[in-house]
């Protein structure tokens, strides 16, 4: 098609509505929000259509987008494009479906040009209304998504219809503007979910490689003795991996970023990494991120001048410049707010800050050493962790294998663990056969933090100088693991940290419910391994509907009051109840 007529019309301006302003402007911060918090930006565009039609009474919205090529049997290319998504919800679809017409589309890929369509029928004719919409004139607005900003290639077309019996109809030109400020925010959403899964791939990739070469170097010098460290206990493969690696990056000033579950002893290997290093004899600064609320975090990292706040009798200094010349260690370091992670990232960027309260820029040199037992690359992809910080923090990562993927270390760490109480208590206890047996065969969900629980626990309670099997936790049906496993719900715990992150995944356990009698050890089962909770349902569309009908009812279907039963506005009760589909009764 060489060449499109867009045919455009003057409304008077009376018959607009007089909020207009308010209403795109609520519409485009309600797509900002949706797009910003996305994981996969394309999958939210339902909703996005969803509030365009709600709001400005933009109906019928499609995202048409390239897709791969397909060869054909001469060789030719079929289907350059799908509707990726539609206001009913997101599945491809080919390009004749009726969500746009094919002939726009097309326009809008080769030129990168708006069009506007005064009358889609008369224009088009009837197949290029989709089918829900016809029996009534419509006027249809189509523009380009980019692969970025000032890009000359197009990638998607975004288009929506207007009803000429709407109230707002005539209102092309506002149209046109909306439509390409939803698409400018596509395109950033689009390109920064692209920018985080390079770099991920890039990230993981070096690590690949560097695990790799450890493995190569280890086995290449079978002649060699083993590498150690002081104060890591530990025989097996994994763990000789981790020293071998933190032996290599403990002579550089990289970042190092330590990944695990909690309780697999970040603080220690973190210790060992500033031991190894050229900063040894400086100072080790460590601050657990999680245990501060953002005030006082904000006053321990950069210190604080006299009378900065209420209660700053004089000056202090904080771990930052405490640090200078030495390691600073930030536990849980996925804990902190977006707020504060623009603060760190300026002081991992320019080595500087200045104290709260104060005027005066500090200059320091410290090496970063960090740890989190999250999922810091979903939280990125999501939003809640800022990308630039992910990068200054993850440039060596290394992750702490879990006990369970390490049974063999569980003996030489149990006996540590005995020792020591035996030091500190003047005892000489020791372990039996049948009770080290019964250690080794645990899983410790609660990892070593959790193993050492136990070996204090059955010293403590033992009869006489030797702990017997009989004597353990989990044959007394008093097992912390159990007993943690039983106090978790949903995809938080109570407990800080065992469930932290959704690390530990719970197995899914069919048996008689709590009031039953209790079910005898599943065989599949280790001695000492606590039986894990069913998977609890999340909620589902369905409950949000029954939800949002419930407070309606409560409310007497007044929208203002469902909202402050619900914590929403009414515009979003408004947009909820045409979501759901729910008719508003009146009294």
């Amino acid at each position: 098609m060489a060449h499109i007529d867009v045919k455009s019309r003057q409304v008077s301006g009376s018959r607009a509505r007089g909020d207009l302003p308010a209403l795109t402007l609520d519409a485009v911060y309600e797509i900002a929000k949706i797009m910003t918090s996305a994981a996969d930006p394309i999958s939210e565009m339902p909703s996005v259509l969803n509030v365009l039609s709600s709001f400005i009474g933009l109906g019928n919205g499609a995202l048409a987008l390239l897709s791969d090529p397909v060869a054909g049997q001469a060789g030719k290319q079929v289907n350059p494009y799908v509707i990726a998504a539609t206001i009913r919800g997101r599945r491809e679809e080919p390009p004749d479906c009726g969500a746009i017409p094919e002939a726009v589309a097309r326009g809008v890929f080769r030129t990168g040009v708006p069009i506007v369509a005064w009358d889609v029928e008369d224009e088009f004719g009837t197949e290029a209304v989709p089918p829900q919409a016809r029996g009534k004139r419509h006027t249809m607005v189509a523009v380009p998504v980019r692969e970025a900003s000032r890009s000359p290639l197009v990638i998607g077309v975004l288009a929506a219809y207007r009803a000429h019996d709407d109230e707002m109809a005539g209102l092309t030109e506002n149209d046109v503007n909306v439509l390409t400020m939803v698409s400018s925010l596509l395109e950033q959403a689009l390109r920064f979910r692209r920018m985080v899964a390079r770099d991920r791939e890039r990230v993981m990739n070096d690590a690949a490689r560097a695990l790799k070469a450890a493995k190569g170097m280890e086995t290449s010098g079978d002649s060699l003795p083993p590498i150690r460290i002081d104060g890591i206990i530990g025989e097996s493969d994994e763990i000789a991996q981790v020293i071998a690696r933190i032996s290599r990056v403990a002579k550089t000033k990289a970042a190092v970023l330590l990944r695990g579950e909690s309780g697999t002893g970040k603080e220690l290997f973190a210790r060992a990494i500033h031991s190894q290093s050229d900063r040894a004899k400086k100072p080790f600064i460590s601050v657990n991120c999680a245990a501060l609320s953002e005030s006082l975090l904000e006053s321990e990292l950069f210190g604080h001048e006299k009378g900065a706040f209420t209660g700053a009798s004089g000056q202090k200094k904080g771990r930052f410049e405490l640090a200078d010349k030495g390691t600073l260690f930030l536990d849980e370091i996925g804990e902190i707010s977006p707020e504060f992670q623009a603060k760190l990232l300026r002081v991992l960027q320019e080595s500087e800050f200045e104290r709260v309260g104060g005027t005066q820029t500090i200059k320091t040199d410290f090496r970063l050493i960090a740890a989190t037992n999250r999922d810091l690359e979903e939280a990125v992809a999501s939003g809640k962790f800022r990308a630039d910080l992910y990068f200054r923090i993850c440039v060596v990562p290394i992750v702490l294998p879990p006990l369970r993927e390490r049974p063999g270390d569980i003996k030489p760490l149990a006996e540590l663990f005995l020792k020591q109480f035996n030091e500190q208590n003047g005892t000489e206890i020791a372990f039996a056969p049948n009770a080290m047996a019964t250690l080794c065969s645990c899983k410790f969900p609660g990892n070593v933090r959790e193993l050492e629980n136990c070996v204090n626990r059955a010293a403590a309670l033992s009869m006489d100088d030797m702990i017997h099997a009989d004597e353990m936790a989990c044959k007394q049906g008093t097992c912390l693991s159990e007993e943690l496993w039983r106090l978790q719900s949903g995809d938080s715990s109570p407990i800080g940290g065992l469930a932290s992150g959704q690390i530990i995944t719970p197995r899914v356990v069919s048996g008689p419910p709590p009031s039953a009698a209790p079910a005898a050890p599943q065989a599949s089962l280790p001695p000492g391994c606590p039986a894990q909770p069913a998977v609890q349902p999340r909620k589902t569309a369905n409950t949000a509907r029954e939800e949002l009908i419930s407070a309606m009812e409560q409310a007497g279907w007044v929208q203002a009051k469902a909202a402050r039963i619900l914590g929403m506005t009414p515009r979003q009760i408004a947009y909820a109840l045409k979501k759901h589909g729910i008719e508003v009764q009146k009294f």
